[in-house]
C-alpha cells in the first residue's frame, strides 16, 4: 500500500469520540486521527504479508497512527532478526509515547526466540539520554525476558535505568511488579537492595499490592516496605 492509501484508510476507520479520547489519555502526541489499535493491528499484518520492507523504508510518520503502524508491522514482519533489528534502530528514535512504545514492545515476540541478539541489541539503549529509548529496554524485557535465565539480569539492568522522566519510571515499575509475579524471591531479594529512585520503588510496591497475581500475605510484607518520600 501507499502512503497516500493508507491516509485514505485512517480517515475512513477515524472515529471523532475515539480521537478525543485518546488525544486525553496520550498527551502530547498529536496529530492523533483516531483509530483504534485492533484496526491498526488488522492493518498491520497485512502490510508485514506484503512489501512491509518498502513500507517502513518509506512510510510517513505524520499522525500517531502512522508511527504506531510501523511498529506494528515490526512486529508481524518475517525475516531475518538482523534484517529486522536494523529497522526497529531506525524506528526507535520516533517513539514518542507510551502506547507507541508499549504496542511495539509487545508485538515484537520474535525477540523470544533470539534473545541474546535482542538482548545485546538493547543494552546500549539503556545508557541513553532519551527517556523512551530507555523505556523500550525496560519494557521489551518485561514483556519477552523474564524467564529463569534472565530474570537476575533483567532486575540488573531496571536497578541502572536512570532517566528521570516519569514514563521511564512508571515503565521500570511496571516491569518489577511483573516480575515478582512470576519470580517472587527473586524480585523480593531485589527490592531489599536497589538504587531504584524513590517514586519508582513505591510505584513498583504499589503495583503489585493492586496485582491479583501476588497472594495477600505477600501484599502485607510488601506494605510494610514503603519509602518515605523526602519532601
Amino acid at each position: 500500500m501507499t502512503n497516500e492509501e493508507i491516509c485514505a484508510w485512517l480517515k475512513a476507520e477515524a472515529e471523532p469520540k475515539f480521537q478525543k479520547f485518546t488525544s486525553g489519555l496520550i498527551p502530547g502526541t498529536d496529530p492523533i486521527i483516531g483509530v483504534r489499535i485492533p484496526k491498526l493491528r488488522t492493518l498491520a499484518k497485512k502490510i508485514a504479508k506484503e512489501d512491509w520492507r518498502g513500507y517502513l523504508e518509506h512510510a510517513a510518520c505524520d499522525t500517531y497512527e502512522e508511527i504506531m503502524l510501523q511498529g506494528l508491522v515490526l512486529g508481524y514482519a518475517k525475516g531475518e532478526i538482523d534484517e529486522l533489528l536494523e529497522y526497529v534502530r531506525a524506528f526507535i528514535p520516533k517513539i514518542h509515547d507510551w502506547s507507541v512504545n508499549d504496542c511495539f514492545c509487545a508485538t515484537f515476540k520474535i525477540a523470544q526466540k533470539h534473545r541474546e541478539k535482542v538482548w545485546n541489541f538493547l543494552m546500549p539503549y539503556a545508557k541513553s539520554d532519551q527517556e523512551f529509548e530507555q523505556r523500550v529496554v525496560s519494557v521489551m524485557l518485561m514483556d519477552h525476558f523474564l524467564t529463569e535465565e534472565y530474570i537476575a539480569r533483567v532486575l540488573s539492568v531496571w536497578d541502572r535505568l536512570d532517566h528521570p522522566g516519569y514514563y521511564r519510571k512508571m515503565g521500570v515499575a511496571w516491569g518489577v511488579a511483573t516480575a515478582y509475579a512470576k519470580y517472587p524471591k527473586e524480585t523480593h531479594a531485589f527490592l531489599l537492595e536497589n538504587h531504584l529512585d524513590d517514586e519508582t520503588y513505591n510505584k513498583a510496591l504499589q503495583k503489585m499490592i493492586e496485582s491479583y497475581r501476588i497472594s495477600a500475605e505477600d501484599k502485607e510484607i510488601l506494605r510494610g516496605m514503603k519509602r518515605k518520600l523526602q519532601k
